[in-house]
């Protein structure tokens, strides 16, 4: 089966997306989401000049030979870009090679390991209450794990507070806008939010909280400790992650179970967090980590480990990538916790997909290949917006980790 086409499609439908469209001699074609927040156009350009080119003529079942091609036959290796464009690359192969056999991509990859996956939707509020009330609808709609983030006393914005409580985009101007942080406030505020929840809700359903790489290692082992009586089923990216011995110190004085690795790429830049046992989960993705042939290795490494998955699933992922991910969810043994923000009427419509939410649960459904599509003619009607991520400043202004 030979690769005939492939083009980058970019649309925003509320946000912007890419995705790439491979075709094939056979009549098959399949999707791989290529997005990367605030960078689009320079993952929709590597792919147009450097990759698309080199799939014409390709065998479209050699999805390992492909992507150790484009890895390993590229010079300057990993970074955001180019593994968002192997990625994009990887999804739709497999989406081929699942739909040419007629199976759901779940079943190729070795069948189902459960019965559904379990998801975390996103409670926010600019204030304890509001975040209680958020968690609570949450709950009502069936789930059973809530993400809770609250705006913290005198400061403007916080990370995870959003205008609209369902659909939760941070990416809202051409030009970065910038925030105050502050760390003194944030650690004296977040243990009031998590006993309020307790308090309410008892210890049945499953709380995360997410730091957004803002704390220094220290830091996060304190905020660790102090959410240690709340039995958090995990604590996001407490530091950032490029010193991975950072972990360390944090391991030492906390046991609040730790997550990271959304802006992972390779499984280098997290062998250590997992070999040393320093984290509980790893939340690479397939579109960040290089599709889904590199996430499984990533989770074959975890599981010697007893770490377990927790892919990242926020908005700015598209639900090609969601698809994937599900799939990919059901298979592995070492399943933890799937992220679920729910994407708009606009981005649905454009990529119809196969899979369903029941009782905190999603499944990924039995249609052929990772079940989602793109609507062309939706797309065109959803030009690309200029839009970039914010950015954080100390109260003092010194530029911080958003």
């Amino acid at each position: 089966m030979k690769i005939t086409s492939a083009r980058v499609i970019v649309c925003s439908p509320g946000r912007n997306f890419v995705t790439l469209k491979i075709e094939t001699d056979e009549g098959i074609s399949g999707i791989g989401d290529a997005t990367l927040n605030g960078r689009e156009l320079a993952v929709a350009a590597y792919l147009d000049e450097h990759v698309v080119p080199a799939l014409i003529g390709r065998d479209a079942t050699r999805i390992e030979d492909t992507w150790q091609y484009f890895y390993r036959g590229a010079y300057w290796r990993r970074g955001p870009v180019t593994m968002c464009a192997i990625a994009a690359v990887d999804t739709a192969l497999w989406d081929i090679k699942a739909k040419a056999a007629g199976m759901p991509l779940y079943q190729l990859l070795g069948g189902a390991s459960r019965d559904a996956v379990m998801v975390y939707g996103h409670a926010n509020g600019g204030d304890i209450a509001e975040t209680v009330d958020e968690v609570a609808r949450y709950l009502d709609l069936g789930y059973r794990a809530v993400r809770a983030q609250c705006g913290i006393p005198g400061l403007a914005s916080t990370y995870g507070v959003a205008r609209d409580k369902m659909f939760y985009e941070p990416a809202d101007a051409a030009i970065a806008t910038e925030n105050r942080w502050s760390t003194t406030r944030y650690l004296d505020h977040v243990p009031k939010l998590f006993d309020a929840l307790r308090a309410r809700f008892g210890f049945e359903p499953h709380l995360l909280h997410d730091v957004h790489h803002r704390l220094t290692p220290i830091e996060a082992a304190r905020l660790g400790r102090s959410l240690e009586p709340f039995r958090l089923f995990w604590l996001e990216d407490p530091t950032p992650a490029e010193n991975q011995e950072a972990f360390r110190l944090i391991r030492r004085h906390t046991v609040t179970p730790l997550a990271v690795g959304e802006v992972f790429n390779t499984i280098h830049d997290c062998q250590a967090l997992i070999a040393e046992q320093l984290i509980d989960y790893i939340r690479t993705t397939v579109v960040h980590a290089g599709g889904i042939t590199h996430l499984r290795r990533i989770a074959q490494l975890a599981e010697l480990w007893q770490v377990r998955t927790g892919s990242h699933g926020a908005t700015d992922l598209s639900p090609v990538c969601m698809g994937a991910a599900l799939h990919f969810d059901l298979w592995v043994p070492n399943f933890g916790i799937q992220e679920y923000m729910r994407h708009t009427p606009e981005t649905e419509a454009v990529f119809p997909h196969a899979w369903r939410f029941e009782a905190g649960f999603l499944h990924p459904g039995d249609a052929p290949g990772h079940g989602v599509g793109i609507d062309e003619a939706q797309a065109a009607r959803h030009p690309y917006r200029p839009s970039a991520l914010p950015v954080n400043r100390l109260e003092d202004g010194t530029m911080w980790n958003w």
